[in-house]
């Protein structure tokens, strides 16, 4: 019988039904005072166990003297001590004085007669020391106990201990503090796993799901411990659960919360405890099981990753907090949406999201909605949520963004939207050392300049082929008329068919095939190519089917799902496949005249320019370097 998720509850509701299931009462460990400390929370005050400094020091280089020796002391009237010693800084200051004059205050007299002001490191018999000023008592000496003294404390309970409180607990004496502890149990499930750092065999993938959730937990202060993977067999699965529940205070179980026929997450947590809920109504994220084994919190996480981030940040995160640990604050912008985006009613979802400030406004663009499109988390910089009570949120709208990274960092986004290459990767690893975070949406040429007109992007890559043999400048005065705009050319790069047989544009009609999505410059070509030969689409299986990259293209060939598809020689060359060139086009960076004023695309302009950035290109092959950093005007 197929297994159903029990009646999903809303993320309000599952965040309730923990916080009243649960009582979130930290332990107490004792950790060694290193870096590893920092971040923990003290859990009682910690006191100096001895004086610094321990005894009487010199401030300064010079002579120890008895203060009232030195009293009536001027230029004009100058006392000769009876007695004084001389110390350096850090010495400690003999008993029987309590002050410190610097040795550039100090004539210091020898048998010799000779006079110096100059500061030796030895007292020599015979010599006299004669002040022209008086001092005070304890006058430049540190006094015992003047940064702390014995028993003061160092740090009161529920203290975050910082990087210079580590410095300080070593000073005074401090070798181990106690701190909150939380532990959290992380088991991998699922027979198609293989360790992180295996090359994983056709139908395995890598577990990367507990990793990721320890650095998660980790960053809050919690202690991790990942088991070994554990094939689906619901044995195992048992006895792993139940050594997780008996050494840790909370114990997630990734994967086998869904209804598949070897998903066993939810009967064992029912085996060894109770299922508090099983599915909430979050995207992605749906299948969490929330459980409870021995008093102790049992979440079963969903196998996709963001699937499984989500339930991380929305429910596990919060649970946390209530132990005191610290979680990071997300700041929050109001951004201009680009895309609309649509939403089940009666579902939080948390869409992932590039955004960047365009002027003195923010602008953020939809990344993959995918659950298992793991690269969406890593090329975004905030998210946003659909509320339950929300179809979704229109293009144009202006919505609230949490940033995943600080707001300083998101300032430093540049938002490039239209048409994919390979080297934009590269571009991006270069302009980064300049404070540059590159944000590309692969929507297509003519997709990227709607983006331009709406001022939605910093800059759109194209690569429109017009009827009269030329790029670009012709769909900029149709579409942009009047704009005062600027072409940055990347390159002229081969256009051609990828195969794994050298096939050439005429071998394509009755051969399987992978296209470019619509208002693509690659699809431009394509049709203007298929036109002029007279060959019908129709006879091309396959030409509607669409891919938004030229990399895209390529595996699709290489994993024998198509015979051919158009793209640039780089792409083919990277996966070691078949080129056949059709055409060499100018690929450039289309943007107002006005951004080059912005430091962000100077440092994005001159990095194109640099000869570093042309080598790339030389090395990726497939591209011509001559008009690589040319700036034109559409009417040139």
């Amino acid at each position: 019988m197929v297994k159903r998720y029990l009646s999903v509850i809303s993320l309000a509701e599952a965040r309730a039904l923990m916080e009243r299931s649960f009582v979130a009462v930290p332990g107490v460990a004792r950790v060694p005072v290193t870096p590893g400390a920092v971040g923990r929370i003290t859990t009682e005050p910690i006191f100096a166990r001895f004086s610094v400094p321990a005894i009487h020091l010199s401030a300064m280089d010079g002579i120890a003297v008895r203060s009232a020796d030195t009293h009536g002391a001027s230029e004009q009237h100058p006392v000769t001590l009876p007695d004084a010693a001389r110390v350096n800084t850090g010495n400690i200051v003999p008993p029987g004085y309590d002050a410190v004059v610097m040795i550039e205050d100090v004539w210091v007299e020898s048998k010799s007669d000779d006079f110096s002001r100059s500061a030796p490191t030895e007292h020599r018999e015979g010599e006299t020391y004669t002040v022209r000023k008086p001092v005070s008592p304890w006058q430049h000496i540190r006094p015992v106990g003047e940064d702390i003294g014995e028993s003061e404390m160092i740090l009161p309970s529920h203290h975050r201990i910082r990087p210079q409180d580590v410095g300080a607990l070593a000073n005074y004496g401090v070798t181990e503090v106690a701190v909150r502890s939380v532990r959290a149990g992380l088991i991998p499930t699922g027979s198609e796993l293989v360790p992180a750092g295996e090359m994983p065999p056709p139908g395995k993938v890598v577990e990367s799901n507990t990793l990721m959730a320890a650095a998660v937990l980790a960053e809050a202060g919690v202690e991790t411990h990942r088991y070994g993977i554990v094939p689906d067999d619901y044995d195992r699965i048992r006895d792993a659960v139940r050594r997780g529940v008996a050494e840790s205070d909370i114990l997630l179980i990734s994967a086998g919360s869904s209804a598949g026929t070897r998903d066993y997450t939810a009967d064992v947590v029912r085996d060894l405890g109770e299922v508090l809920a099983h599915g909430v109504a979050i995207k992605p994220g749906k299948p969490v099981i929330i459980g409870r084994i021995d008093g102790k919190l049992v979440i079963g996480l969903p196998g996709y990753p963001l699937a499984a981030a989500t339930v991380l940040r929305e429910i596990v995160l919060p649970h946390i907090a209530r132990y005191g640990l610290p979680t990071r604050e997300e700041e929050h912008v109001d951004a201009r949406l680009t895309t609309s985006l649509h939403s089940d009613i009666g579902t939080d979802e948390f869409v992932l999201l590039s955004v960047g400030k365009i002027g003195d406004r923010w602008v953020t663009v939809p990344q993959s909605r995918g659950a298992g499109i793991q690269m969406s988390a890593v090329r975004s910089n905030g998210y946003m949520q659909i509320p339950s009570q929300k179809e979704g949120a229109e293009a144009g709208e202006t919505v609230n963004v949490r940033l995943t990274v600080p707001r300083a960092e998101a300032e430093e986004a540049v938002l490039i939207t239209g048409s994919h290459d390979p080297a934009l990767d590269y571009l991006a690893d270069r302009v980064r050392e300049r404070g540059v975070d590159l944000h590309s949406t692969h929507v297509g040429s003519m997709g990227g300049v709607i983006a331009l007109k709406k001022q939605e992007c910093h800059a759109a890559p194209m690569h429109l082929l017009a009827p009269d043999g030329t790029y670009n400048t012709q769909y900029l005065e149709r579409y942009m008329p009047g704009a005062d705009l600027v072409l940055l050319c990347v390159a002229e790069r081969q256009q051609g068919v990828i195969s794994r047989d050298g096939l050439g544009f005429d071998d394509l009609p009755g051969r399987t095939f992978i296209n470019r999505q619509k208002g693509s410059g690659t699809r431009i070509l394509l049709d203007h190519c298929l036109a002029k030969r007279g060959i019908d689409p129709r006879s091309i299986p396959g030409y509607e089917r669409e891919a938004t990259t030229h990399l895209a293209v390529a595996l699709a060939v290489r994993t024998g799902e198509v015979d051919a598809g158009m793209g640039v020689y780089s792409a083919a060359k990277a996966l070691g496949l078949a080129f056949v060139p059709v055409a060499t086009e100018r690929y450039e960076l289309a943007m107002h005249r006005a951004m080059l004023d912005d430091p962000r695309i100077a440092a994005l302009v001159e990095t194109v320019s640099s000869e570093a950035f042309k080598d790339i290109l030389q090395d990726l092959g497939g591209y011509e370097t001559d008009e690589t950093g040319a700036l034109r005007g559409p009417q040139e």
